[in-house]
């Protein structure tokens, strides 16, 4: 996903060629070991929360309004 820009699990799965595979692409996120190159941050609920994140939903959160303001 570009800068400033989310996308849902669900959608993630699709991208990856599995649109089963919600609960795969929430546990790639979950266990990612590059956040910095890998913004698994840019990923929300389906709903539009921010879910769960390894720094905290707070920091999600952050980068997330960080990212809308100067995207």
């Amino acid at each position: 996903m570009p800068y400033g820009e989310t996308a849902t699990y669900s959608q993630l799965a699709a991208l990856a060629g599995n649109p089963r595979a919600v609960r795969a692409a929430g546990t790639a996120c979950a266990t990612n070991p590059l956040p910095i190159v890998v913004p698994c941050h840019r990923v929300v609920r389906a709903d539009g929360t921010v879910g769960n994140y390894a720094g905290g939903p707070a920091m999600k959160r952050f980068l997330l309004e960080l990212e809308a303001r100067h995207g």
